[in-house]
């Protein structure tokens, strides 16, 4: 049974996402919401009980680099370029 999305429910979901949507709009986001949950609820018909996973999360391999540093501190070649610069830092108007 498809989950109903009423005014009220999408009032809400536009609250806790901070969109302000129009009337044509929120008609849309529905139609939408329903065609997402009729997918998922097939989806949750399937029966997965004999079947592998594609990618078993346990045997996953750290695909990161090592932290390393490639060029240094360029403070000193940043700082060159600066209007003003004190004590190895940007000096800016305040702007408070």
């Amino acid at each position: 049974m498809t989950t109903q999305i009423n005014d009220e429910m999408m009032e809400a979901i536009s609250a806790l996402a901070k969109l302000e949507l129009t009337d044509r709009e929120k008609v849309q986001a529905k139609k939408d919401m329903r065609q997402m949950l009729t997918f998922v609820e097939c989806l949750n018909r399937l029966d997965t009980a004999n079947t592998e996973p594609a990618v078993p999360f346990c045997a996953a391999v750290n695909a990161l680099r090592e932290d390393e540093v490639r060029n240094g501190d360029g403070r000193q070649q940043t700082l060159q370029n600066a209007p003003d610069a004190a004590e190895g830092m940007f000096v800016v108007p305040k702007t408070v």
